[in-house]
């Protein structure tokens, strides 16, 4: 895994679609810029995904799969990071974090 970016609770995170992805959840005991940074485990809501539901849409929730592996909160868990994998479902298009904040990397 290549260095990246943290990615916190306002980072602008997209399905392949292009929908807006949003976590469940963020982890507040740690933030940058003032917003919480988001735990590899916490699941993403997807609205807007305009893949058709004739052909297998759109995208409904997200997970990641890979994150930082040196930078970690709470007991050991992973953070997401810019660069990181995810997966939508039930497409299986890749999650992505577009925008996020540019001061603290995480390997």
């Amino acid at each position: 895994m290549m260095p990246g970016f943290l990615a916190q609770q306002a980072a602008t995170v997209l399905c392949g679609h292009g929908g807006r992805a949003a976590p469940v959840t963020a982890y507040r005991r740690v933030t940058c810029g003032g917003q919480p940074l988001v735990m590899l485990s916490t699941p993403y809501t997807i609205a807007g995904c305009p893949f058709p539901t004739a052909s297998g849409g759109p995208c409904a929730s997200g997970t990641w799969t890979a994150g930082s592996t040196r930078v970690r909160v709470m007991g050991g868990q992973p953070l997401v990071l810019q660069g990181g994998s995810g997966v939508c479902a039930p497409t299986g298009v890749p999650l992505t974090v577009t925008c996020s904040q540019v001061r603290v990397r995480g390997l």
